[in-house]
């Protein structure tokens, strides 16, 4: 139907298609209880859309759990609108107008791909698709052999069709396609023999060679790039990131105009080295700190959780113990009522039961209550704990970031004093050095000077300022999350602990007062697993 066929009007993925086709690829007894209940999309993991003269991709969104689609025989000419389909395995846009491979970025699962018969010129736009091991594009207009090299990144690749193809018509194509992908198993519909691939790799090894050369660089700088991006992060979560070095100092001048003028003076440069040696050396030290105190806010958390869970456990444990210890003694009482002798018997053993049932409920809520209390010492104890860390590495941030504003004003000091004596010998003419144009009219006044020096200064100070105040925002911020957590995490524990005792007590009255109905015993497939 693809190509050039114009003899229907072009359909749209609507709902009622979609509904339609669902129905149609089930057996006619499960169609009907499918009408009668209603289809679910999200269900639905196989969808045909073969032979639908449609033109574009749409509505397919509710379809996300979808592992098989079928698109072909249509007149599709964009690939879109795949996005939520995930899960899928095996996509069909053969026999469509499509001439871009686009839209696949987010189907990482697929393993089978068919673009057969389709207008496309080059294979791109494919690299997340690292599942894929089928793949067709025979009868498309790809010219170009290099095509085939782009293929190399798919490691799973084993089956693959070019069939009708321009290209496919050079003398070395076949040769060409297996020394660049070792691993396919069939080609264009047959198997690569052991006899071809040694042909073709001894034929093509110098190109191979380069290749795989090239791709182990690749691959080299693609992890160094991974652990850079993975210790950065770990500096982020230690609010430290970018401390280890001069990044910060390089922050202070990389939008100081006023600072790069003075730098030509005579003496600035030789100053600027120091104080940036003295800048750095301060910021690695709280670089390195930040690292120690974040491992010790890592303990800290891991200890409280730990001690939590011990807590936790001995609690389950003897809540455990108290309805076994309840169940292994009214095995037999719920039979009692059942054969009383007569209806009063059956009644005033009825209260008993209950009674019983009711000190069972109190002993476990006595139990929890207990358990709150515990716990309550402990998430305390842990917030003390957590605030006296956070404030003692905001006091050391505080105290190492004055240390930065303390060189800062130094700085500040003696490049003032130096800009002034330059300024003085230029307006007597004793100035040895040459100096750019544009410095020496900055060289004609005293408050000329002492703005532009002062300029600079602020820059710096707001620089260091914000960089201070990040770290320690970032600080409150997680001494507050870790609190909330811990808080949290009790309520909705409490919460669920209490529901439970509530359900179990309740399930055991209604056997009570049904006891013709019950089971052999109490029956509840929890009891004594209530944790």
């Amino acid at each position: 139907m693809s190509q050039s066929d114009n003899s229907f009007e072009p359909n749209v993925i609507d709902d009622e298609m979609l509904q339609k086709a669902v129905e149609e690829q089930w057996p006619e007894d499960i169609r009907k209880l499918a009408k009668a209940e209603g289809i679910n999309f999200e269900d639905v993991m196989e969808l045909q859309l073969s032979f639908r003269n449609i033109l574009q991709i749409d509505n397919l969104w509710q379809f996300e759990n979808l592992t098989k689609l079928q698109l072909d025989n249509n007149i599709i000419e964009k690939i879109e609108a795949l996005e939520s389909l995930v899960h899928l395995v095996w996509l069909d846009l053969s026999f469509n107008n499509i001439e871009v491979i686009e839209g696949l970025d987010t189907l990482v699962k697929l393993q089978d791909l068919t673009l057969f018969n389709n207008r496309i010129s080059k294979i791109e736009h494919m690299d997340t698709l690292k599942e894929l091991q089928i793949f067709s594009i025979g009868k498309n207009n790809l010219t170009a052999l290099e095509n085939v090299v782009y293929l190399r990144r798919f490691k799973n690749l084993n089956t693959l069709n070019l069939s009708g193809n321009p290209f496919c018509n050079e003398e070395q194509y076949m040769l060409f396609v297996v020394a660049h992908l070792p691993g396919l198993v069939y080609l264009d519909f047959k198997l690569v023999s052991d006899t071809t691939r040694e042909v073709a790799i001894s034929n093509y090894s110098y190109l191979t060679d380069l290749l795989e050369h090239e791709e182990a660089q690749a691959l080299a700088q693609l992890e160094e790039e991974r652990a850079q991006q993975k210790e950065l992060e770990y500096h982020k979560t230690a609010f430290v990131e970018y401390l280890n070095g001069s990044f910060l100092f390089d922050s202070l001048y990389a939008e100081d105009t006023e600072a790069a003028k003075l730098a030509y003076l005579p003496g600035v440069d030789d100053l600027l080295q120091a104080y940036r040696r003295d800048f750095v050396s301060v910021c690695e030290k709280l670089f390195n700190y930040g690292l120690k105190e974040y491992e010790k806010r890592e303990a800290e958390v891991s200890d409280f959780y730990e001690g939590l869970q011990e807590v936790l456990t001995a609690n389950q444990e003897e809540g455990r113990k108290i309805i076994l210890d309840f169940e292994n003694q009214n095995k037999t009482r719920l039979d009692e009522i059942h054969h009383a002798s007569s209806h009063d018997t059956a009644e005033s053993m009825r209260a008993e039961y209950n009674k019983d049932i009711l000190q069972l409920s109190e002993a476990l809520m006595t139990l929890e209550m207990q358990m709150v209390d515990q716990l309550e010492e402990l998430i305390k104890e842990f917030e003390r704990n957590i605030a006296v860390i956070a404030s003692t590495f905001i006091e050391n941030v505080k105290g190492m970031m004055t240390q930065c504003r303390n060189l800062e004003n130094s700085h500040h000091e003696k490049l003032l004093e130096i800009s002034i004596n330059i300024m003085e010998k230029a307006l007597k003419n004793e100035l040895d050095e040459e100096l750019p144009d544009d410095v020496r009219e900055f060289l004609v006044d005293k408050n000329t000077i002492v703005n532009m020096v002062n300029k600079s200064h602020n820059i710096h100070l707001l620089k260091i300022s914000e960089r201070e105040s990040d770290i320690l925002l970032n600080t409150n911020h997680w001494e507050a999350s870790v609190k909330e957590k811990a808080l949290q995490n009790e309520i909705d524990r409490n919460r669920s602990r209490i529901k439970e005792i509530f359900q179990y007590i309740d399930d055991l009255q209604k056997q009570l007062n049904n006891t013709d109905s019950r089971a052999p015993g109490l029956g509840l497939p929890w009891a004594g697993q209530l944790p």
